[in-house]
């Protein structure tokens, strides 16, 4: 994968922007109602899309190793949580298929893995002098001449940038986000939320319901990726914090749930590639991103998801 172009913003101001105001109608089901029924968990890239490449390894393989054992390690936490995964083998799919997957899979929660590069840092350093020869003047006048100009060595060394990241959608893909969910509110309304078995798509209430979804799959979005950068720094991990992402990623604006993009380290860091390689190193991660979703769906049972008001 090219090297990541993303806006960094504190997100609990995001939140604070995008929950200026309260949306206590999506507070007022019964906590039954409130649950985490089907998680989807995307690896990154995969077929003929190879991703970015290390010295050994390439992303599509890692992000689908490590999502496999984020499959298993979720399931064990949660065994009442159906896990349906965007692939399971080394298969390449357009993001817009993978949104349909996850958004015909009814899914409550995406997870997307991924893994971060960075450019080789290029050097160079005058090794000498050549000479080097050229001519002036035509015909008769035509001479020759000689001068000595530098002469360079140059090489490369792998980039020293680590550390995970997590992203959600960008502020300003609200309208897409909402427009994944008009199109797929007739199958589906948040598990939170109260099914529409007729959802009528120019109903002005329906749309004013789900601009209020939006928002709220926002704030939720916004919580797990800070929980989970939060997890990571607890294993050790340097942490380069929660974000939005801007441009590149279709799938955290075109699924109809709420979305994050974990990028798990840095393959083109050689102590990040052996550690996102190993068995062990996936393991933690896996670790990691299930702890922080067990405290998402704690948060989504007991409707305590950090809320800001207008008066804060």
């Amino acid at each position: 994968m090219q090297r990541k172009i993303a806006t960094t913003f504190s997100l609990l101001i995001i939140v604070c922007f995008c929950t200026s105001f309260r949306v206590d109608i999506l507070h007022t089901t019964s906590p039954k109602q409130n649950t985490l029924r089907t998680i989807v968990i995307d690896a990154g890239h995969g077929g003929k899309d190879f991703g970015a490449k290390g010295a050994y390894s390439y992303e599509k393989n890692v992000t689908l190793a490590i999502a496999l054992k984020l499959q298993a390690t979720l399931q064990q936490a949660l065994p009442d949580v159906k896990i349906v995964m965007t692939r399971t083998t080394d298969v390449f799919d357009d993001p817009r298929v993978k949104a349909n997957k996850a958004n015909a899979a009814k899914g409550d929660l995406f997870l997307c893995i991924h893994c971060n590069a960075a450019p080789a840092i290029k050097h160079s350093e005058q090794i000498g002098y050549t000479t080097q020869t050229y001519y002036t003047g035509k015909g008769k006048k035509k001479k020759k001449h000689t001068k000595q100009v530098p002469k360079y060595r140059y090489w490369t060394t792998p980039n020293p940038a680590a550390g995970t990241e997590t992203y959600i959608w960008g502020a300003q893909k609200n309208d897409n986000k909402e427009a994944a969910m008009q199109e797929n509110s007739s199958l589906y309304l948040d598990s939170s939320l109260t099914q529409a078995p007729e959802f009528d798509k120019k109903s002005p209430e329906n749309n004013v319901l789900i601009s209020l979804m939006t928002q709220q799959y926002f704030q939720r979005s916004a919580n797990l990726a800070l929980d989970v950068e939060n997890e990571f720094e607890k294993i050790g991990r340097a942490s380069r914090g929660a974000k939005q992402r801007q441009v590149g990623i279709w799938v955290l604006q075109a699924t109809s749930m709420p979305s994050i993009l974990v990028e798990t380290g840095y393959i083109t860091n050689p102590q990040e590639e052996d550690y996102i390689n190993s068995v062990d190193g996936q393991q933690q991660i896996c670790d990691a991103i299930t702890n922080a979703v067990q405290h998402y769906k704690t948060a989504l049972e007991t409707n305590t998801f950090q809320t800001i008001s207008d008066s804060e």
